[in-house]
C-alpha cells in the first residue's frame, strides 16, 4: 500500500487544473482570457467603430494612439487608464487604437481580461511573457468597492512584484471612477480610520500607477449632433438636416441623457428605418 501523503500529493494533483497552453497567436490579432479552465480564445471580428469615428475626444484619442504606437514599436511606453463619464468611447478607443496601429503594419494583440478574473492574471501573464508578440491587455469598467480584495491582483501588472511586468505587456483600462474605488468609501474610510492617509492610500494609490490618465466628459449637444453626422456620412445615411436635428434631440430627451453611446443608438434606429445595414 502507498504512503498515505504520496495518496494526498497524487489527489491534489488531479484537482489541481493543468498549467494552460499558449495558443497560436498568429492565427488572431485579439484574445479573451477565460478560466475555468484556463485558456485564450481568440476574435475573429472585434466589435469597434473607426477611430476617425470618435468625436469629441480628439485630445484623449492623440494620446493613447501615440502611446499604442511606441508600445507596438518596442519603446517605452505606459499603463493607461481612461475614465468618466459613461457612453463616451472609453472602450471604443482602446479597440479604435489598436486597429489604427495595426492598419500602420506593427505587430500588436488585444487581450480581454474581465474583472472578476483578475486573481488569475498572474497565470495569463505567465502565457504571455514568453511569447514573440507585444500585447494590449485590455480591463474594461475596472472599479473596486468594499471588501474588494481584487485590487491587489491588479498590481501584478502594474508593478509585477519579483518579476517585473513583462516588457512585451501593456495594460490599457476603463472606469467611471478616477480612482477606482466609490467617493464615499475614500471618505468613510478617512473618516474612522486611526491612521486615515494610509487606511486608502493602498487602493488610491493603485490608479497613481498608471503613467496617462485620460478622462472623459459628457459631450455638448454640438458634439452630439456631430457624432450622428458622422456616423451617416461613413454609413451613407441621408436625412435632412433639420429632421436629423429634431430626431436626435428627441432621442436624447427620452433617454435623459447624451453620450456616444446614446447617438450611435439614434443612429442605428436611424439606419433601420432607412433601410442601410452596418
Amino acid at each position: 500500500m502507498s504512503d498515505p501523503m504520496e495518496r494526498i500529493a497524487a489527489a491534489l494533483e488531479r484537482m489541481a487544473p493543468a498549467p494552460a497552453e499558449a495558443p497560436d497567436f498568429a492565427s488572431a490579432d485579439a484574445f479573451v482570457w477565460h478560466t475555468r479552465p484556463d485558456r485564450l480564445s481568440p476574435v475573429g471580428s472585434v466589435n469597434r467603430v473607426e477611430i476617425d469615428l470618435l468625436v469629441g475626444i480628439e485630445r484623449a484619442r492623440d494620446i493613447l494612439l501615440e502611446n499604442t504606437r511606441q508600445f507596438a514599436r518596442g519603446l517605452p511606453a505606459n499603463n493607461a487608464l481612461l475614465w468618466g463619464a459613461r457612453g463616451m468611447g472609453k472602450s471604443s478607443l482602446v479597440k479604435s487604437a489598436h486597429a489604427a496601429v495595426l492598419a500602420e503594419g506593427l505587430d500588436v494583440k488585444i487581450v480581454e481580461l474581465q474583472r472578476e478574473d483578475l486573481p488569475s492574471v498572474g497565470r495569463l501573464l505567465s502565457l504571455l511573457r514568453p511569447a514573440p508578440h507585444r500585447f494590449v491587455l485590455f480591463c474594461d469598467d475596472l472599479s473596486f468597492g468594499h471588501d474588494d480584495e481584487h485590487y491587489k491582483s491588479l498590481k501584478a501588472v502594474l508593478d509585477g512584484g519579483v518579476e517585473g511586468r513583462p516588457e512585451n505587456v501593456v495594460l490599457y483600462a476603463t472606469s467611471n471612477r478616477r480612482h477606482l474605488m466609490p467617493r464615499d468609501m475614500i471618505e468613510n474610510e478617512r473618516s474612522s480610520a486611526i491612521s486615515p492617509s494610509e487606511a486608502t492610500e493602498e487602493k488610491v494609490s493603485l490608479s497613481d500607477r498608471f503613467g496617462l490618465w485620460l478622462g472623459f466628459h459628457p459631450c455638448s449637444q454640438d458634439e452630439y449632433l456631430d457624432m450622428i453626422r458622422g456616423y451617416c456620412a461613413a454609413y451613407g445615411v441621408e436625412i435632412d438636416e433639420q429632421t436629423l436635428r429634431a430626431e436626435a434631440i428627441e432621442w436624447q430627451a427620452t433617454r435623459g441623457s447624451r453620450s456616444g453611446r446614446v447617438a450611435w443608438q439614434y443612429f442605428v434606429d436611424l439606419a433601420g428605418r432607412k433601410g442601410v445595414r452596418l
